[in-house]
This record gives C-alpha cells, structure tokens and sequence, in this order.
C-alpha cells in the first residue's frame, strides 16, 4: 500500500530508477556507433552522463524552488518559450535535420524548445484553469482562452514537423481541460475538429503520410520505409522472457536506426526481454501513481492542476513512445523519458520531478 508520506520518496526513487536504466542502456544501445563514427565508445554515454548530472541538480533546486513561483512568472515563461519555438524559423539559428527543424545550437550544446514549451503550457493551464475555476463552464472565458493560447505553441510545434510532441501536448492540454470541469461538449468538438485537421494535416506533408502506411503495414516495405518498426519487432521477438543479455543485443548493430533515442525500448526488449520491459513499465505506472497521489493531496486547485499537468507530460510521453516501439501506434519521433539518450527532454522531465515534489512538501507542511 502506497502511504501518503513516502509518496515523494517513491517518485525520486522511480525517476532515478529509469534515470539509471537510462544511463546503462545509452552505453549499451551506442557504443558499437560511436566507435565506428567518433572512435570514441563512450561518446554519447559521456554526453549523457553530463546531462544527467545537470539534470538531477535541476531537479534538486526545482525542489527548493516553491511551486506558487511558477504561477507569477507564467506569462513570461510562456512568452520565452513561444519565442524559442519561433527562432527555429530564422536563418542561422533553427537547425535542420533528418527533413525537421526542431533544434536550436547554442555554443556547441543543441536543445528542442519544444520540450520547455510543453512545461510552460502545463505551467499556464494551471494557472489559468485554476483562476477561472468559477466561470470554468463558460465557452469565452473557461474553455476559449485555455485551448488557442496552446494551440498557438502546438501549432508552431507542428510546423517544425514534430508531429509527436504536438499530439501529446494536446492530449494534455484536452485531460488538464477535463479534470478542471470545462463541458465536456466542448472538448469533444475539439477533438473532432482536431481528428478532422490532422488527417488534412496528414495528407498535405508527405513524411506524415508515409508513417501511417508503415504503421498500418510495414511489411509491405520492410528494407525502405518499413525498416525500423520491423527491426523493432524483431528485437522484442528476440528478447523472449529475460532476453539475450545485457549488451549482447543484435538490433543495434546498425539494424535499428535511433537505437539510443526513439528506439532505447526496444533494445530493452531485446537484451533483457520481457521482464525489463515490465520492470521500467512498472516505474512509469509509480510515476503515475504518485503524481495522481500528489495532486489528489494537495489543498489548493493551482497545485492540484500543476501536478496533474506535470505528470501527464511524463506519463503520455512515455506511453506514446512505447505504443509506437510495439506498433500500435505510428512512428512519432519522441524520446522515451528519463531513459533515452537526449539532453532537453531529461532536463525538462527532470524539472517537473522537482516541481511535483515541491508540491508535495508545500501542501503537506500544514
């Protein structure tokens, strides 16, 4: 049974459970690639490493840090992240690659502001959300202000072609929008309206159309377009119960493109089987469990919807990643969080580990 007082301790716990299981597997899923490019095995694990430790002293300080702060700079953090997003659009500052613009490089280190965009809408919903709580049923004033306002940052997150970071900040935006009690009418003529803009979205950039043939039959071009999810499948299948051993895994041997980013899972899979996969499964749903924990706690709506926020972008984050690993669902291009290799989403998911813990302690002092 999951005691109230130990719920902070079991949250830092399981994040630096999938934090370590991180750290392991990037050496493991990377090593054969930087040798071969960098002549240096250890070049993305260094990278990693260094990541991680600022990682963990963000989550440190976001700890110290009394989540009301958030609430009084939320339109500039909202404005700072608006703006990144726009400067990817400016020559000589967004960086392309692999036909995506979601990179900015700043002396030698890159980041996405996609992933600071995503807390400073979860950061402004709360606090919108909770500030109209009394004309929450309202169409102008509790609905309309809390869907454009993001929809004008998923939006520019959807031109830069991060067509997974914009579903899954939407899918928080529409759940953060449910728990506050906005009509339910509403939210549902969003999420048609939306259905209905993704598939004209969909059917006007070549690259989305492709990932939704594969996802619906990447057999069908299993050495071209398929080739990914089908390397995938065939990691999960070769891993069976406790898997082949740790960094004795096939797939990443240049078969399994994004094996240390998108992919990690199924390395997972592979090399420690089914009972790896259920244990970092099984770290994600305390993850859950402890951020619902905490924002069911806490005392006032602020906190509450600032903890729910948090802990869907983690959450959705890391379900949509494994759904797309095993095929459910189509490729997206999103880290799997605390465990993939990649310094803006760890930094971010870090943060929000901090803030939910301050949460924790603030509504608890009392």
């Amino acid at each position: 049974m999951l005691r109230t007082r130990d719920t902070d301790k079991l949250l830092i716990l399981s994040t630096l459970a999938l934090v370590m299981a991180g750290v392991v597997m990037v050496y493991s899923t990377s090593y054969i690639m930087a040798m071969n490019r960098f002549g240096d095995e250890y070049f993305f694990v260094k990278k990693h490493i260094v990541f991680t430790a600022v990682g963990v002293l963000c989550l440190a300080v976001a700890m110290k840090v009394p989540y009301t702060f958030y609430r009084k700079v939320t339109y500039p953090l909202l404005l700072v992240a608006t703006a990144l997003l726009v400067c990817l659009y400016l020559p000589g500052v967004g960086l392309e690659a692999g036909g995506a613009r979601r990179w900015i490089k700043v002396a030698g280190f890159t980041f996405q502001p996609s992933e600071p965009a995503k807390l400073a809408v979860v950061i402004f919903l709360a606090y919108s959300l909770s500030a109209k709580a009394e004309r929450i049923k309202t169409f102008s004033i509790g609905f309309l202000p809390n869907v454009l306002i993001p929809g004008v940052v998923i939006a520019l997150i959807l031109f830069e072609t991060d067509l997974g970071s914009a579903v899954t900040l939407s899918a928080v935006v529409l759940l953060m929008n449910f728990v506050a009690g906005v009509r339910l009418r509403y939210l549902a003529g969003l999420a048609l309206s939306g259905v209905g803009l993704g598939f004209a979205v969909i059917r006007n950039f070549s690259y989305m159309q492709d990932r939704i043939d594969i996802f619906l039959d990447p057999w069908k071009d299993p050495f071209g377009k398929g080739f990914q999810m089908v390397q995938s499948f065939v990691a999960f299948g070769s891993g069976g119960l406790a898997g082949v051993g740790l960094g004795e895994g096939k797939q990443k041997l240049f078969y399994l493109p994004e094996a240390h980013t998108d992919f990690i899972l199924s390395v997972i899979g592979e090399e420690l089987g089914f009972i790896g996969v259920s244990a970092v499964v099984a770290f994600y749903v305390v993850f859950l469990i402890c951020g619902v924990r905490i924002a069911s706690k806490a005392k006032g709506l602020y906190a509450k919807y600032l903890a729910l926020g948090l802990t869907f972008m983690v959450v959705l984050q890391a379900v949509v990643n494994m759904g797309v690993v095993v095929g459910l669902l189509p490729p997206k291009g999103l880290p799997l969080p605390f465990v993939s290799y990649g310094g803006s989403s760890l930094l971010v998911s870090l943060v929000a580990v901090g803030i939910l813990v301050n949460i924790f302690i603030k509504e608890n002092e009392a």
